[in-house]
């Protein structure tokens, strides 16, 4: 963390009598042992001052305070050492002077109260906010609870079902919801709490929700043991419990793989050589989308939802209908869903435009490309876009393989050629992968992470090659399963395991959701790229040719009902038994066998080797860009801090060994790159700088 001014605390009084304490910590005012140094001195203060009648706890320039400076976990941590530590434990300060304090204090929140601070807010006597405060405590996130009391004080005010929802999925509240609950102007008397065979029944749902979301997690369990110890056992049993909670999960490895996540994908939008130029984003005020099939509605769905105009055009009135009719599902599906008023739809709506052909494209400042993954009909495409769009418009592809010089090979624009790949669905994704050529200019990509911002997506600057980071990273993803199952291993044991893990879905499942077409259209590509170390097998174009091409046609390597539910199919043995035959590969005894731990590191390990690759070659800049692009791209576990995090924390030489060893038992496939070989050599982390990192760029 760079260096910065020490967090404060003011204290002023006035005429009335009260005393005007302010948090000051900026961005957020976040409480970091300075913070809450300075806090207790000003308590303190206030109450021995015979002048002072009543205190007011504030935040500065419209917040109140956005919680515990996270960095300073690194002390907690066994990290850093230079850091001061509290004189008083932050909890015996909001228990022994906010709360106990003689003279009544009123929490004036503004902005943000989340974290420890609603934990101090919760400490005095009464609070009120602005109607759009927001409210909460979202510890879970990180891998830890509430340390502050939240766990003893969350429930005695809003309630006990409440508080654990408010907990368990992290979602603050509004001010008018938060003062509806009780959380605000006053607090809920003893006898609303819940009585304690109906608490023990909220306890129990609430456990088996939280070991059914997150059956590899601790944390969710232990708050609601903190929680559970205040209702039973009295509010100063339950803040002890906390403490002892709070201080064993701070080092865990959750934590420091949830911090870490935390500060890297704050770190996305800073890019070596582009973002420290000082250049300002340029204005986009229209957009166009090329293409209304799922990729193409849902980025125009996300554009017109953060309120930019868009034009999406098709080659003929059938496609344009179609797709105008997706985004309005999309749509349709918000205001179901209580997340958006008719009003707000309609006016959404009336943002989208649809067009045949270019005549409109006269004023736009961004064009995103959406079509078929067709190499000469983007081309075709870039060439006329150059011809009717003005000279400062950004063009970019949502191409997800295609490398871009090609796309863009017959303009003489290629300053402004720049990949924005979405993910699928893309108004609901959150990650937008920005590629770069060696031509496309700072600005451009100024311009687009702005855009990326404006609509809410955690964008990451990669370089261009094939597959760029996210699709290369996680092409053996796939490759790896058909491996073990065409050796022997169970097809629906691989995606438990690997659910197990943390993934969303299998990689089976996966190919099953994103269609047949799509997976032999991407694989041709690393095949013809890769050829060295790609899986060839003939599974999944045997099965398409028998018109099994996923849940789109109600069979893939599962069955679909009506409602999208899977489950596994027994004719599949005749596939796999087809495509053993033609790879000439018999089955190995010890793949029938295979644990959930070999099955995730023979599944993981050939990613985590592309993923090394793709860091050696600088289209990654750090590492940490891969942790997020793998997290929000792929579904990887984010409790795992990402592929090279969790890599990391198995080792270098472990990784090296195991891939060597498969190696030299089942081929090329495995085969360790040099970076991966130079970092074992040495013991060293795969997520250290490199120095060849910008060579590709």
């Amino acid at each position: 963390m760079a260096n910065r001014t020490k967090g404060r605390t003011t204290f002023e009084v006035g005429a009335d009598g009260v005393a005007i304490i302010t948090l000051i910590n900026p961005p957020v005012n976040s409480l970091s042992f300075d913070v809450l140094a300075s806090l207790k001195e000003s308590y303190e203060q206030a109450l021995h001052r015979d002048d002072v009648k009543a205190i007011v706890l504030t935040g500065a320039k419209g917040k109140f305070s956005g919680g515990f400076d996270i960095s300073g976990f690194e002390v907690l941590q066994g990290g850093k050492k230079e850091q001061p530590t509290p004189a008083a434990k932050p909890a015996d300060i909001l228990t022994d002077i906010l709360e106990a304090a003689k003279k009544p204090s009123v929490a004036a929140i503004d902005g943000l109260a989340l974290g420890g601070g609603l934990e101090v807010a919760m400490a005095c006597h009464a609070r009120i906010s602005t109607p759009y405060a927001q409210l909460g405590l979202p510890e879970l996130q990180l891998g830890i609870i509430p340390g502050f009391g939240g766990t003893q004080r969350l429930p005695r005010l809003v309630g006990l079902a409440k508080s654990l929802e408010m907990m368990l999925t992290s979602k603050p509240v509004k001010g008018q919801e938060a003062l509806a609950l009780g959380l605000l102007d006053a607090v809920v008397a003893p006898d609303q709490i819940e009585p304690l065979g109906e608490a023990r029944e909220i306890f129990k749902f609430a456990r088996a929700q939280a070991r059914k979301q997150a059956p590899n997690l601790k944390h969710p369990l232990v708050c609601i043991d903190a929680i559970e110890t205040g209702i039973v056992s009295g509010p100063r049993a339950g803040l002890l419990k906390e403490a002892e909670a709070f201080r064993e999960l701070v080092p865990s490895d959750t934590c420091k793989s949830l911090i870490h996540v935390f500060f890297a994908q704050r770190g996305t939008t800073k890019v070596p050589g582009v973002t420290d130029l000082g250049l300002a984003p340029r204005q986009v005020k229209k957009v166009a989308v090329l293409g209304g099939g799922l990729m193409g509605s849902g980025i125009a769905t996300a554009l017109i939802l953060s309120n930019y105009p868009v034009i999406l055009k098709e080659v003929n009135d059938k496609f344009l209908q179609a797709g105008i009719g997706r985004v309005r599902a999309n749509l349709q599906s918000r205001v179901k869903k209580g997340k958006m008023s008719q009003e707000k739809f309609e006016k959404t709506m009336s943002l989208l435009r649809g067009v045949l052909d270019y005549e409109s494209f006269k004023d736009v400042d961004m064009v995103i490309e959406a079509v078929i993954e067709n190499v000469s009909l983007k081309q075709q495409i870039f060439a006329d876009l150059e011809k009717y769009c003005p000279p400062h418009c950004m063009l970019a592809s949502n191409t997800s393989t295609i490398d871009l010089n090609l796309i863009g090979e017959r303009t003489k624009s290629k300053d402004r050629i720049v990949g924005a790949h979405f993910f699928s669905p893309a108004h609901v994704m959150p990650l937008l992968e920005i590629v770069r050529t060696k031509q496309t200019s700072p600005q451009v990509i100024v311009d687009l992470l702005d855009v990326g911002k404006k609509i809410k997506k955690t964008p990451v600057v990669v370089g261009n090659c094939t597959g760029f980071a996210v699709n290369r990273m996680f092409f053996p993803y796939t490759q790896a399963a058909i491996l073990l199952v065409e050796r022997g291993t169970d097809l629906y044991l691989i995606d438990r395991a690997i659910t197990k893990f943390g993934m969303p879905m299998g990689p089976f499942r996966l190919a099953d959701l994103v269609g047949f077409g799509v997976a032999i259209a991407t694989g041709m590509q690393f095949i013809e790229n890769f050829p060295e170390r790609t899986y060839k097998s003939m599974l999944i174009p045997i099965m398409q040719e028998d018109k099994r091409a996923g849940e789109t046609t109600k069979k893939g390597f599962y069955l679909y009902d009506d409602k999208r539910k899977a489950s596994p199919d027994p004719e599949l043995k005749k596939y796999i038994e087809k495509a053993r035959s033609i790879s000439g590969v018999a089955i190995d005894p010890k793949f029938t066998k295979l644990s959930e731990k070999d099955i995730v590191e023979m599944i993981f390990f050939p990613v985590v080797n592309e993923a090394c690759r793709v860091f050696a070659e600088g289209i990654a800049v750090k590492a940490a860009d891969l942790d997020i692009a793998s997290v929000m791209g792929m579904g990887f576990p984010p409790y795992r801090g990402g592929i090279m995090f969790w890599a990391d924390s198995l080792g270098s030489k472990y990784i090296y060994t195991r891939l060597e060893e498969w190696t030299r038992l089942y081929g090329e496939f495995f085969k360790p790159c040099a970076f991966l070989a130079e970092r074992a050599s040495k013991g060293a982390p795969l997520s250290a700088p490199v120095e060849q990192a910008m060579s590709r760029l």
